[in-house]
Formats: C-alpha cells, structure tokens, sequence
C-alpha cells in the first residue's frame, strides 16, 4: 500500500505565502501524476494542480499565476508554493497521485492538511 503524508499548512494573511509538500512511501511502485485538490466547507472538492511524470504541469484557473506546482521524483515528493493567497484559498489540501503497482494503477490520496487565509 502506498501511503501519501501531506504537510505545510497552517494560517496566514491574506498576501502571504504557504509551501505544502506531500511524500509517498511504500514498496516497489512508481508514479504517474501527483496532484494538489482542496475541499472548503460545505463545498465540493476541487482541482487545483497536478504535474505529471514528463514535467507537464496544470493548474486551475483560480490559482494561475499564483500558485506553482513541483515534484522530485527521487524523492516521491511534489510540493505546492502558494503566493499572493487570499481567504478565499481557505480550504483542506489534499495530495493525490496515480500510482502504479505490480502493473495495475490506482490512485492514492493523503489525509489533508488545513490552508486558512485571514483577510
């Protein structure tokens, strides 16, 4: 089983800046796309970025220009720099990736952490 451990959230001013990173472990696997969604109360889960294994990057519109998604794939690990935040980014970050394992992919995701924006 692949696990997926988030961190890097917490509060911050409107303006300001947060770094989250999320690590994967496990056994023998590999990974094709990780990443960022982010849940606010009583709202549906939304995308916010993802970057895939060849270095291609994507990135909701609400969040382009601000915020930038990265992985280091010897380390399993893809981290999302958010700049410029504004309250409306308050939300539960989650980290996901598409996840390959014994030839069968599947996708994992981690537990979250808490991104609050005071304005």
């Amino acid at each position: 089983q692949v696990q997926l451990v988030e961190s890097g959230g917490g509060l911050v001013q409107a303006g300001g800046s947060l770094r989250l990173s999320c690590a994967a472990s496990g056994i023998a696997f590999s990974i094709n796309d990780m990443a960022w969604f982010r849940q606010a109360p009583g709202k549906q889960r939304e995308f916010v970025a993802v970057a895939f294994s060849g270095g291609t990057t994507n990135y909701a519109d609400s969040v382009k220009g601000r915020f930038t998604i990265s992985r280091d794939n010897a380390k399993y690990t893809v981290y999302l720099q958010m700049s410029n935040l504004k309250p409306e980014d308050t939300a539960a970050y989650y980290c996901s990736a598409e996840v390959v394992r014994s030839g069968r992919s599947s996708r994992s995701w981690g537990q979250g952490t808490q991104v609050t924006v005071s304005s």
